[in-house]
C-alpha cells in the first residue's frame, strides 16, 4: 500500500468559518491549548477510546499517560456512566469529547434510557414530529450523563433491500426524505448542545454487505451519487454538521475521477483514501468539520493494510480523530512512527487538532461544567415514554392484507396461536427475547386467549436435549389446529451485527414446524418487529405489518391497530417488496 503517493486536495481549517464559527476567546483558547500540547499530547488527541474498563485507575491511565481526545462507551448503567465521565472530563489536561450512538433514542447512550423510534420507523412516519421526539430524548438523556457528541444521523440512502446494516438505522430510500429527517435531528441535537457527526460517509445502503466484516463498497457512478448521497451530504454540511464519520466504504467511481491512474488494487476505503475525503468531501462539497473514521476494529478498515500503516494512514488520508483503540500504547506509537517516516506530516496533524480543539471550543469545553447528578432523573421518565408511544403510532405500517383480514375482533378470533421468530441468543443465559412475553402480555390484554409454540432456544433452556429439534420438526394435526384456534399470528424479532453480511428469516431449526405450513389453515398475520425486508422470506403473508420494534409502546401500538383501535399511519417505501412480483400478493 503507497500511503506515501496518495495525495488528495489539502485545506487548513477555518476556525471562524461554519461549522466551527468561533469568537476570539475561544479561538484564543485553541491556540493557547495547542501551544501547551506535547508531541505525545498532540497524538494522543487524535484518539477516541471505547470505554469498558471504569475503573479510576484505568480512566486515569487513559487521560494521563495516553491523552484521548475523546470517549465513547460500552454497556453500564445510569451511575457507572455518569461517574465515568465525569471523571474523564476531571483527569484530562484538555476536556474530552463524549460521543454516543442514539440513534433512536437515548437508549444508544445507556441501557435505561428510552428507545423512541428506529430510523426507518422515522422515514415510515406521517410527520417530522417523530425523529424530533426521537432526537429530544435522545439527547436529553444522553446529555444527562456528560454526553457532547452524537455518533449521529445515519444519513445513508438505503437503496438495496438486502441491506441490513442500515434498514432500520436509516430513514429510507428519498435523499428528500432523508435529508428532511437528519436536519430535524440536527437541529433537536443542537438545542441540547450536542455536535452531530453525520454517517457513513461515503455512504451506505447500496449493497449488502457489512463493514465490520468487509470493506464495503458505494458503486455508484458519479452523477447517481451526486443525486443521493451528495445531494445529503451538502444539504447537512450547508447546515452546518459539525463532523462527519467516514465508513470503511469504497467509491470507485470518484476516486477514479480524482485519480485516473487507480488500478482496482489501489482502491480504498473513504477512511484511506484522500481524494475521498479531500477532493471530495472537502473540495467539492465544501466541509470545513471534522472528519472521525468509524471503528478501528473493523474488517472493512483492517483490510486495507497492516495495522502499523493503517493508524498513520487514517490522518494522513484527511481523517482528524481515530475511532478506537486496538492497544492504546501500541497504536500511539504506530502513530509516533508514521510521523518519523513522513507518512503523516506535522501539517497534518496539526490541522487535525486544531479541527478537534476547535469542536471542543464550539461545544464550549473550554469553560467545561459537567452536568449535576440531579439530571439522571430525566432519563427514561414516563413523558419520554409517552413520546415513544406517540412515535408507536405514528410509524407502524400495514405493508398489505390481500386477504382482508384486518381488524380482528378478538371476540371472533380469540384464540391465538403464536409464532415467534427470533436471533438465536449469544448465549443461552441470555434467555428468550423480550418481546416474545410483551405480545403474549398485550394479546391477552387485548382479549385473546394465546398459546406461544417455544422455539429450539427455548426449549434448550428449559431442558438441553438432543431430542428438542425433532420436536421442532412435529407438526401439529392439521385438523385439530382449526379446530383449536381462531388465527396465527408470526412475530420475526430478527436482526445481526457482525455476524453476517445480511440478516434474513432463519429459522430455529430446519424442516421445523415454525415454517410457514399454516397459512392456508388459520387466518394468519405476520409482523416485523425489526428489518423492513422480511417479505422475501414470507412472501406467502397475506397480511403482513412493519412494527419497527420489539418494546412495550411499539407492541402495545401494533394489538391497537390489528383490533382496529387505532388506524394505520406510517407509510412504507418500494423496498419492503424486496423487487419481488410475488411479496405483494
Amino acid at each position: 500500500m503507497d500511503i506515501e503517493n496518495r495525495k488528495g486536495r489539502f485545506v487548513m481549517v477555518n476556525l471562524r468559518e461554519k461549522p466551527f464559527n468561533l469568537n476570539e476567546e475561544q479561538l484564543t483558547w485553541v491556540e493557547k491549548t495547542f501551544a501547551s500540547l506535547s508531541m505525545e499530547e498532540k497524538i494522543g488527541q487524535l484518539f477516541i477510546n471505547l470505554t469498558l474498563e471504569r475503573s479510576p485507575k484505568a480512566i486515569t491511565r487513559l487521560c494521563r499517560e495516553y491523552y484521548i481526545g475523546g470517549v465513547r462507551w460500552q454497556g453500564g448503567t445510569l451511575e457507572e456512566v455518569y461517574e465515568q465521565n465525569r471523571m474523564f472530563q476531571e483527569e484530562s489536561k484538555v476536556p474530552v469529547l463524549i460521543a454516543a450512538n442514539c440513534e433512536a433514542g437515548g437508549n444508544g447512550a445507556v441501557g435505561e434510557g428510552t428507545m423512541v423510534a428506529t430510523g426507518a420507523a422515522c422515514g415510515a412516519s406521517d410527520t417530522l414530529e417523530t425523529v424530533r421526539d426521537m432526537a429530544r430524548v435522545g439527547g436529553q438523556e444522553a446529555a444527562a450523563v456528560g454526553c457532547n457528541w452524537m455518533f449521529a444521523p445515519v444519513c445513508d440512502v438505503v437503496q438495496n433491500w438486502r441491506n441490513t446494516i442500515v434498514n432500520t438505522r436509516g430513514f429510507g430510500d428519498n435523499p428528500d426524505t432523508v435529508i428532511s429527517c437528519s436536519l430535524a435531528y440536527m437541529e433537536e441535537m443542537k438545542r441540547q448542545g450536542i455536535a452531530c457527526a453525520a454517517k457513513h460517509f461515503p455512504g451506505d445502503g447500496t449493497e449488502e454487505r457489512d463493514q465490520h466484516l468487509v470493506m464495503g463498497c458505494n458503486d455508484l457512478t458519479c452523477q447517481e451519487w451526486d443525486d443521493s448521497f451528495g445531494k445529503v451530504y451538502k444539504a447537512l454540511i450547508d447546515a452546518g454538521v459539525e463532523s462527519i464519520m467516514a465508513g470503511h466504504i469504497c467509491q470507485p467511481a470518484y476516486s477514479r475521477k480524482f485519480r485516473p491512474e487507480l488500478e482496482d488494487k489501489d482502491i480504498m476505503p473513504a477512511t484511506m483514501a484522500p481524494e475521498l475525503l479531500g477532493d471530495l468531501l472537502r473540495g467539492q462539497l465544501g466541509f470545513n468539520g471534522l472528519i472521525v473514521t468509524d471503528a478501528s476494529h473493523m474488517a472493512g478498515l483492517n483490510a486495507a493494510g497492516a495495522r502499523r500503516d493503517v493508524v498513520p494512514g487514517v490522518i494522513a488520508a484527511g481523517c482528524d480523530m481515530l475511532l478506537f483503540f486496538n492497544d492504546p500504547a501500541e497504536d500511539i506509537q504506530y502513530m509516533k512512527e508514521g510521523i518519523d517516516r513522513g507518512v503523516l506530516t506535522q501539517e497534518r496533524l496539526s490541522d487535525a487538532v486544531h479541527r478537534i480543539l476547535g469542536l471542543k471550543a464550539k461545544l464550549g469545553l473550554n469553560r467545561l461544567r459537567f452536568p449535576s447528578k440531579e439530571g439522571l432523573k430525566t432519563v427514561g421518565k414516563p413523558e419520554f415514554h409517552a413520546l415513544a408511544a406517540k412515535a408507536a403510532h405514528h410509524t407502524i405500517t400495514l405493508v398489505k392484507d390481500t386477504q382482508a383480514l384486518l381488524p380482528v375482533n378478538p371476540t371472533l378470533r380469540k384464540r391465538v396461536l403464536l409464532y415467534y421468530l427470533q436471533s438465536a441468543p449469544v448465549s443461552l443465559e441470555d434467555g428468550s427475547d423480550s418481546g416474545k412475553r410483551i405480545l403474549i402480555e398485550e394479546l391477552e390484554a387485548a382479549g385473546f386467549q394465546v398459546t406461544a409454540e417455544p422455539d429450539y432456544y427455548e426449549l434448550e433452556m428449559e431442558r438441553p436435549s438432543r431430542l428438542n429439534r425433532y420436536r421442532m420438526m412435529a407438526k401439529h394435526s392439521l385438523e385439530k389446529v382449526k379446530q383449536d384456534y381462531d388465527l396465527c399470528v408470526v412475530a420475526i424479532s430478527m436482526k445481526g451485527y457482525a455476524q453476517a453480511n445480511n440478516t434474513r428469516v432463519v429459522y430455529s431449526v430446519g424442516h421445523s414446524y415454525e415454517i410457514p405450513w399454516y397459512v392456508h389453515e388459520l387466518p394468519t398475520v405476520c409482523v416485523s418487529l425489526n428489518y423492513t425486508n422480511h417479505l422475501i422470506d414470507v412472501p406467502m403473508m397475506k397480511t403482513f405489518i412493519n412494527a419497527y420494534a420489539p418494546t412495550r409502546e411499539y407492541i402495545h401500538a401494533l394489538v391497537e391497530k390489528l383490533t382496529g383501535k387505532s388506524p394505520f399511519t406510517g407509510t412504507y417505501n418500494r423496498l419492503v417488496w424486496c423487487g419481488r412480483w410475488d411479496t405483494k400478493r
